[in-house]
């Protein structure tokens, strides 16, 4: 076979395996049309939070639709999950207080510092929260991974769309989309835990423990 034969070869084979991770995350992640009943928490994605500690319209959206869950007493607690790698950018912290200063009481909101991304957070959901059962909160685009990681690291899961506008950059969200789903089915089946697990923080506590 020459270079260009195994040149394309190799491409089939790339294609094929994206094109089956995708169709098991899609179809895996999609919703069962039934609550979780009384779930363990609402699981909030991080997304980017401005320098003055504002959350960036898609990161609002996702708190918004939160409230409303936490609101119609689907969940008791929220945990939101997000970066604070950086001493300066705190993405857990911005929605914990926008939660809190829309009448979340802080006992309910637990912070994730290290949600670097979505297979990080919903792992730590899970092995370090404790979280069994999860309602997800984030954008249809990436819900049905975030979704399917979860339900594949042994939770009950079920997604809301927190979609409230159309979002700058959402063509390019959903061809990222495509590589983020073939990475998340490598994830799940080698098993990776996050470099940042720590010590366990029960649900069952109280939020303010995860101050920091």
């Amino acid at each position: 076979m020459n270079k260009h034969l195994r040149r394309l070869s190799a491409a089939a084979v790339a294609l094929a395996v994206v094109a089956v991770a995708n169709g098991v995350v899609l179809a895996g992640g999609r919703p069962h049309g039934r609550p979780v009943a009384g779930a363990d928490c609402a699981l909030v994605l991080g997304a980017r939070v401005y320098a003055d500690g504002e959350p960036s319209p898609v990161l609002r959206d996702r708190l918004d639709e939160a409230l409303a869950v936490w609101k119609r007493g689907e969940v008791r607690r929220i945990l939101v999950s997000g970066d604070h790698g950086a001493p300066g950018y705190d993405e857990p912290g911005a929605m914990r207080a926008y939660l809190v200063a829309r009448g979340v009481p802080a006992s309910a909101v637990f912070m994730d510092h290290a949600g670097f991304d979505t297979y990080s957070s919903v792992w730590r959901a899970r092995h370090v929260f404790g979280a069994e059962s999860v309602v997800v909160v984030t954008q249809r685009f990436h819900l049905p991974r975030a979704v399917w990681v979860a339900r594949s690291l042994g939770m009950q899961a079920e997604g809301r769309a927190a979609d409230r506008r159309w979002y700058r950059g959402i063509v390019w969200q959903e061809l990222r989309e495509v590589v983020s789903r073939t990475k998340a089915v490598v994830d799940v089946a080698r098993g990776r835990a996050p470099h940042h697990a720590g010590p366990p923080i029960p649900l069952s506590g109280d939020g303010r423990s995860t101050n920091g």
